[in-house]
């Protein structure tokens, strides 16, 4: 995408999400956000962009460290509870939950139990979230392993992009195939009726900012809404699908 275009565009959507924002507080709404993917796949900048001209006292991201031994105790949900949006407030998940069923297991931080527990539990966790009347959205940005690669590299060489790096960066090359195989089940598993996952081909950073925008603004209602800037591209985002496969959008 063109820099010029990025930028005309982001800013419209960004208007869109300032209306959106001010429905949501006027109306005591919930709105919940998971980012998942691939390492590098873009979550930091995209929820940054959301997030950009939003009121931080009523939107803020929540990207959780390593647990506290309290947290290893607790039920696997509870530390996320408290993070999510009260009436009136926007969250974006920089990672959730769902590291349990990706990280977790291909880094050995979990074990084969918790990994089968979580899978049997997060169907109801998200049911009641949905029932409660929240707005919840599952985004999964999933990007080639070349342009992994490349990235990675990038971030290495950029004194200001340091703390981006981590062990479980560092490894994300050498499991590929792992994280890939994790990533399926998960989409299998978890893609429910009530809780789909929109997956998004995010090799062009620019591009997937945009489509996401577009995609979860045009799944929301709200007054003065522009529906002419909302048409997002179905090759860019897709809600899953064994098609989207196929079509190259997840991959191998």
């Amino acid at each position: 995408m063109k820099k010029k275009l990025y930028k005309k565009e982001l800013y419209e959507l960004q208007v869109e999400l300032v209306k959106l924002q001010r429905y949501v507080i006027e109306k005591d709404l919930k709105v919940c956000v998971v980012f998942e993917g691939r390492d590098a796949a873009g979550k930091d900048g995209t929820i940054k962009r959301f997030l950009e001209h939003l009121s931080p006292r009523e939107a803020r991201a929540v990207a959780l460290g390593k647990p506290s031994d309290r947290d290893k105790k607790s039920w696997y949900f509870q530390r996320y509870v408290p993070h999510l949006p009260a009436g009136g407030e926007m969250v974006f998940f920089n990672r959730s939950w769902y590291n349990r069923a990706g990280v977790e297991p291909v880094m050995g931080f979990c074990t084969p139990e918790e990994h089968k527990l979580f899978m049997e539990e997060v169907d109801n966790f998200e049911q009641m979230l949905t029932h409660s009347g929240m707005i919840f959205f599952k985004y999964y940005l999933d990007i080639s392993k070349v342009e992994q690669k490349r990235r990675l590299e990038a971030r290495e060489k950029d004194p200001l992009k340091q703390w981006k790096i981590s062990p479980v960066d560092r490894q994300a090359q050498k499991l590929w195939k792992k994280y890939s195989e994790a990533r399926d089940e998960m989409f299998a598993r978890t893609s429910f009726v009530f809780a789909p996952w929109y997956v998004v081909h995010s090799d062009d950073k620019k591009t997937s900012r945009i489509n996401v925008m577009k995609h979860f603004l045009s799944q929301v209602e709200y007054p003065d809404k522009r529906k002419d800037l909302l048409i997002y591209d179905h090759e860019v985002v897709c809600q899953f699908d064994p098609v989207c496969y196929e079509k190259g959008l997840i991959a191998p």
